[in-house]
């Protein structure tokens, strides 16, 4: 027993058994160790921002923390962006960060660095193993910290030589803890609220966002007559037919303040107030009227389907309260041109039921609801932080935490560029994820940005720095050089006839739909 079995032991004992990977010579002990544990699911990606961007799809879906392993400092500063993503959306994660053995340090080798400076601003908890007899509880900490509500992205460092030095065999269990309870004054404050007759919003996130929850807060709105909303990043929706209709605060400044013109309460459950991804001359920063009155009924951390519950009993909305819920609608197959409203059209017409629909399709899938809010029931998850590139990541550890789902990918070409890899992992891990390009060959999204931001229209230089036109990206071959089948449609009938040929099957499959 070394520090490295130690490590694996405790991940194991603790319920975390799957291990996304991008090691290097520091962390070959743990390696081994992993060889060690066929019970360790041990997953490589090609890049480290796959490694963390798939941990955070896996846990997600898993509702348990998946571990990473990253080779010191710059292999972490590779994944911080998704781990950006990750912290965003509360997902609980353990990072495992080798690091020079101890006595190393001082000769100030190439890959030194200061790892504690670059985990903290994406990390909830860092710590620095200080010997293999350490090892364990440190693990089991970081664990507790993943695992406490609303989920934490916990790292550890450790070096070489605490993972090849002898350990106790002593494995430490970490704590459970329970989700806060509400403030008896805010559900108080919350009922009256509901009851005073005002324009109210309920504003949902984190686990309020589950079928279940959304139920009773879908009663909670038939009830009071207040209007329920999602907050604009959510890292996880269970929506379709059967399941309570919920819409989003729209991404786009004016949409946003139009689907909130005239609030005049706002109740957050696990939510934050709506504020605008940037600042905008002329535009204002938050996005509720200036005197809306903002009421927390709970934090994040909270037990959101329990707050919910509470305050259903409180004003009465009881299981005979009807919710508003979808019901499985015909969507009609797109014909003719294809454009961005006929792929998420087709999706949701054919979207099997149970799926799991993942979204960086950014400006492109700004309709993704309109057309699959009465599609058969799926999970909706989408990037929660703004840092592109987490989309194919995201995909691939959603289908190994759902092994028997569908997963269909909704990927913008230019974020889809960021981590290409992640398809290599798709192919050989033989995931079940539909990817689809929106192959609009721009940076889409930043030309309407520069438009909003009253920077002018696009010259010479502007325009080849937001366009992906020239060369063109050969989606195609590029899926195919990683082990992934594709093709690509140029119109409706084709994509719809790829789509279907694509969900007949198991496997990794790539549509390139050019639009």
């Amino acid at each position: 027993m070394n520090g490295a079995d130690s490590l694996c032991d405790t991940l194991l004992a603790n319920g975390v058994d799957v291990c996304f990977a991008n090691p290097g010579t520091s962390e070959m002990h743990f390696v081994a160790a992993l060889d060690r544990k066929p019970q360790m699911r041990c997953i490589l990606g090609l890049f480290e921002g796959v490694v963390t961007g798939a941990a955070d799809g896996y846990a997600r879906m898993a509702d348990k923390p998946a571990a990473t392993l990253l080779h010191l400092g710059p292999g972490l500063a590779n994944g911080l962006a998704n781990l950006h993503n990750a912290r965003r959306a509360n997902t609980p994660m353990v990072n495992v960060v080798g690091e020079h053995a101890s006595y190393h340090i001082q000769h100030d080798a190439p890959l030194t660095s200061d790892i504690e400076s670059l985990a903290r601003p994406m990390s909830d908890w860092v710590h620095r193993i200080q010997s293999a007899d350490d090892v364990s509880s440190a693990a089991a900490a970081a664990i507790e910290v993943a695992t406490t509500e609303p989920g934490g992205i916990a790292t550890l460092i450790l070096p070489a030589d605490a993972a090849w030095q002898d350990a106790s065999p002593s494995i430490q269990r970490a704590r459970s803890v329970e989700p806060g309870a509400i403030d008896e004054a805010a559900l108080s404050r919350v009922r009256e609220a509901l009851r005073n007759g005002r324009k109210t919003v309920i504003l949902l996130s984190g686990k309020a966002l589950r079928a279940g929850a959304l139920d009773i807060a879908g009663r909670i709105a038939a009830k009071t007559g207040a209007k329920l909303m999602a907050q604009q990043s959510n890292s996880r929706i269970e929506r379709g037919a059967g399941r309570v209709v919920i819409e989003r605060v729209p991404f786009a400044v004016d949409a946003a303040l139009k689907a909130l013109e005239g609030t005049e309460q706002l109740i957050l459950v696990g939510a934050r107030t709506p504020v605008a991804f940037f600042a905008y001359p002329g535009k204002p920063g938050v996005l509720v009227p200036e005197q809306c009155d903002v009421i927390k009924l709970a934090d994040p951390g909270n037990d959101l389907p329990l707050a919910l519950q509470q305050l259903a009993d409180a004003v009465g909305a009881t299981s005979a309260t009807p919710a508003m819920v979808a019901e499985r609608g015909r969507i009609e197959l797109p014909t003719g041109a294809l454009d961005a409203s006929a792929i998420i059209q087709a999706i949701g017409a054919l979207c099997p039921e149970n799926a799991i629909i993942c979204d960086e399709a950014v400006s492109s899938g700004r309709d993704s609801f309109k057309w699959t809010w009465n599609a058969a029931p799926h999970d909706f998850l989408q990037i929660t932080g703004g840092a592109i590139g987490i989309g194919i990541p995201l995909a691939a550890g959603a289908a190994v935490a759902c092994p028997d789902r569908k997963v269909i990918l909704m990927q913008a070409d230019g974020s889809g560029m960021y981590t290409p890899q992640g398809l290599w992992t798709h192919a050989r891990e033989q995931l079940d994820v539909i990817t689809v390009i929106f192959a609009n060959r721009s940076y889409a999204i930043l030309h309407n940005e520069l438009k909003m931001m009253g920077a002018g229209t696009p010259g010479r230089n502007a325009r080849r720095m937001l366009d992906l036109d020239s060369p063109p990206i050969d989606w195609v071959h590029m899926a195919q050089a990683a082990g992934v089948e594709a093709a690509r449609a140029a119109d409706a009938r084709t994509f719809t006839d790829l789509l279907r040929t694509a969900l007949s099957r198991k496997g990794p499959f790539l549509i390139e739909a050019i639009i």
